[in-house]
């Protein structure tokens, strides 16, 4: 396993995390949930991620039974929660990024994840209904309690992580460490050109999400529609309709001729690509059959065959490099 330091923190992130949305707590058992954590810590991942919304508050009591259950050393691994969608509430208050919901989130969190810090804590979505300075001030408070060590953000723009940063610098607070984005071989722009400068500036980890884009850079969806994946959850039609594009798998279907040239997987070849950025701090895996992860974590080892050539094809394919702002 590779380890990165997270944004221009002290704190060391495993290269490959491993995360439980739609997975813990409704798609699959908990006794498949603790063998797939088991497996991932044992081949060096030392990043859990989850959310107070993933499963409505399950998947953190799910995670938090196997932690407890493993008894691993606290200083070996990191967990992560999310604050904005709440847990299921539709009430004033329990949605949101005000310090009254983020200081209950955090709680909640705490209970069902049974630790007493959360590593990192991010803010899930922009909050245009709280005003920054509260959202800012309501995270170093939670670092001054120590109940969690370090924030950062969710699917925020450049524009609101700078002025979150600009907050801070105001009241010599502790801005945000890291982004949580989507990043893929179909989803680029904010990754590689929305954040570049705040890289060079105040500094970002990134924990990315989706790297194989629901499953879509797989050979799943390559010739029939499988049964038991994440697009046959109920609920899960937007995500299906968005991802699973003739476009998408016409292009998958070249990748993966790609992958078999140079001896990879398809995963292997999509995890690699995201992960050879330097500016991905560590890229979350999901899974729910213990072959899959098994396999996702044979990416690192691809890494070194995605030679300057190869990456040409790879762009030759994909046709979406983003473009840089002219200035």
């Amino acid at each position: 396993m590779e380890y990165r330091y997270l944004g221009k923190s002290g704190v060391q992130v495993s290269v490959l995390s491993f995360g439980s949305w739609l997975t813990f707590g409704k798609q699959i058992d908990d006794g498949v949930a603790e063998k797939l954590m088991a497996l991932a810590y044992d081949n060096g991942i030392n990043f859990f991620d989850n959310a107070e919304i993933y499963a409505r508050g399950q998947s953190e009591e799910v995670m938090g039974r196997i932690l407890q259950k493993m008894n691993w050393e606290r200083s070996s691994w990191l967990v992560s929660s999310k604050v904005f969608w709440g847990d299921g509430g539709k009430k004033p208050n329990q949605t949101g990024l005000s310090r009254k919901h983020i200081f209950e989130a955090c709680h909640a969190s705490l209970r069902r994840l049974r630790v007493d810090y959360i590593d990192l804590y991010f803010c899930h979505r922009p909050d245009k209904n709280t005003p920054m300075e509260e959202t800012v001030w309501a995270m170093n408070h939670l670092i001054a309690q120590g109940k969690i060590l370090y924030w950062g953000t969710s699917e925020w723009s450049a524009q609101e992580i700078m002025e979150a940063h600009m907050v801070a610098r105001e009241n010599r607070l502790i801005g945000p460490l890291m982004e949580q984005p989507q990043y893929n071989m179909f989803h680029r722009e904010k990754v590689e050109v929305e954040y570049a400068q705040i890289y060079k500036t105040v500094g970002l980890g990134t924990t990315i999400w989706s790297p194989l884009y629901s499953g879509v850079l797989t050979d799943k969806y390559l010739d029939k529609f499988p049964e038991n994946t994440r697009f046959s959850i109920e609920g899960m039609d937007w995500l299906r309709e968005r991802n699973l594009t003739p476009g998408h798998i016409d292009k998958v279907r070249q990748l993966s001729g790609l992958a078999k040239e140079i001896g990879v997987s398809m995963p292997n070849l999509a995890i690699a690509w995201c992960i050879q950025n330097p500016h991905v701090s560590t890229a979350i895996l999901g899974a729910s059959r213990a072959e899959q992860l098994a396999e996702t974590l044979q990416s690192i080892e691809a890494v070194p065959l995605l030679t300057p050539e190869v990456n040409e094809r790879i762009e030759s394919i994909l046709g979406n490099k983003p473009k840089a702002p002219a200035f």
